[in-house]
């Protein structure tokens, strides 16, 4: 359900509910940004990922509903798309979701989850995707199995459509056919700026057939990209004109590049940054060059933090 209100105040708490028919839901609040100019003494927020529903309860939510936050990142993750397996401590149901349906189904059982109510009826969030909204390690318009280019585009527009009824979203991520606009910028007073990024929707495929292996030649190639032409200007443009005291990189996937074996070989993740040499490069150089004040990556994916 989206609903669009205007006319609220900067930096206020609101209380809502809504009410379907006969059903009607719990109380929630959420609280409006500071207006940009506004000097603030404090921001607090929590940030999560990778919320596997099967293999762990959400127990740091529970602790998030006792802090004193402004708002909670959420950076992918938020479902799993696999079917249910035996023996893990809760259990998907049904198959590996395909269908919007499917989709649907999946959110509605993950939102069951008491904790991850709370959470999000104290706070607003902010979110970003990663893979398994869609399928493990997508790029674009590839899935990770090699299932047909229209085929993957009806599926990756399954989940978008899902995502989108489930996440607290502006119209302007509104779904448009296989296609959603995720990546965004919020400011919150004088302190932050947050650049909200997408790198699974205009990513090249993983180089080297994907895995943590070393740097081959594709890995390094500057035919390569993660953001895509026109998220990559969009977000130099942005950090280039900030004025915030922090600039934060809301995104998915590891930055630094981080060699997994020890000695003298090298491994590394195709899936995350280091995969994609040129556009890393590209990117650490621009801040390098610009100066944004204090800029911060935080990062899901590898279930540690």
């Amino acid at each position: 359900m989206h609903v669009e209100v205007r006319g609220l105040d900067p930096a206020r708490w609101y209380w809502y509910r809504f009410r379907v028919g006969s059903h009607e839901s719990i109380v929630g609040r959420t609280r409006t940004a500071p207006d940009p100019k506004q000097r603030l003494d404090r921001l607090s927020f929590a940030f999560a990922s990778c919320q596997h529903y099967e293999t762990g309860y959400y127990t740091a939510y529970r602790h998030m509903a006792e802090e004193s936050l402004d708002f909670i990142v959420h950076l992918g993750d938020y479902i799993y798309e696999g079917k249910g397996l035996p023996g893990r401590t809760r259990l998907h149901n049904g198959l590996e979701i395909n269908s919007l349906t499917d989709y649907r189904n999946r959110y509605a059982q993950y939102k069951l989850d008491p904790d991850l109510q709370r959470a999000h009826a104290l706070f607003p969030w902010i979110v970003t995707w990663d893979d398994h909204e869609v399928d493990n390690n997508y790029a674009s318009d590839k899935g990770e199995d090699g299932t047909p280019r229209d085929k993957f585009l009806e599926r990756r527009a399954n989940a978008y459509q899902a995502y989108y009824e489930n996440m607290p979203l502006r119209r302007t991520s509104l779904p448009r056919g296989t296609s959603l606009m995720l990546y965004r910028r919020l400011q919150f007073g004088d302190p932050a700026e947050f650049s909200v990024l997408d790198t699974r929707q205009y990513r090249s495929d993983q180089p080297c057939d994907d895995g943590n292996k070393p740097q081959c030649p594709d890995a390094l190639s500057a035919q390569q990209t993660m953001l895509g032409a026109q998220q990559e200007r969009w977000l130099f443009d942005g950090l280039g004109r900030s004025k915030a005291k922090w600039n934060v990189l809301a995104q998915q996937v590891m930055m630094a590049k981080v060699d997994r074996m020890a000695g003298p070989e090298q491994r590394y993740a195709m899936d995350q940054w280091s995969g994609y040499e040129v556009p890393r490069t590209r990117v650490l150089e621009f801040v390098n060059k610009a100066r944004p004040s204090n800029p911060v990556v935080i990062t899901g994916d590898i279930h540690s933090n």
